[in-house]
């Protein structure tokens, strides 16, 4: 084997595993998402979300569940994220009062997939919630978001949580994580 050899095969290896970074104005509405959840303004984060009846919020108990077949900490349609928006809203969730503070980043983001109309965007997150005491949560995220063709005019189609440490026993997630 030579170096050019080599290097071209180097080559071949990074092209093949690079991802091409989300356009400036999806970054930006899913930092907006994020910090919606994080400030708790739930209903103007719930108006984010497209009304569609295959929208999936989800946080799955492993990456590679089947979400027909298998349980996950949370598996909401439209309709059940319209629910638990309004139970957030009361203020009566015993789990949430007094409720947590929290802040999150969202780093190493890459678009996964992309056609004219969606872009699905994995990023890395962190969460830090405080609430007694402080509590770290981690892991990859997957936005799927819809364009429509109007500036500023974006729509949440998916959002799927892989939390780092789902395989084994987590605290209670009476949040929008």
């Amino acid at each position: 084997m030579t170096i050019e050899t080599d290097i071209a095969e180097r080559s071949a290896i990074i092209s093949a595993a690079m991802r091409p970074l989300p356009e400036p104005e999806i970054l930006s509405f899913l930092h907006l998402e994020a910090r919606l959840a994080d400030e708790g303004r739930y209903s103007e984060w719930e108006a984010l979300w497209a009304d569609d009846e295959d929208v999936l919020y989800r946080v799955p108990m492993h990456p590679d569940d089947d979400p027909r077949t298998t349980l996950a900490y949370i598996n909401d349609n439209r309709r059940r994220i319209k629910s638990r928006v309004a139970q957030l809203n009361t203020g009566n969730r015993h789990s949430q009062i007094p409720p947590s503070v929290m802040r999150r980043v969202l780093s190493n983001s890459e678009v996964a997939d992309a056609t004219s109309a969606t872009v699905t965007v994995e990023s890395n997150f962190a969460l830090f919630e405080y609430r007694y005491r402080q509590r770290f949560w981690a892991g990859r995220v997957s936005h799927t978001v819809r364009r429509t063709g109007k500036p500023g005019e974006l729509w949440l189609l998916r959002k799927i949580v892989n939390l780092i440490d789902a395989g084994g026993p987590i605290d209670t997630l009476a949040f929008l994580i």
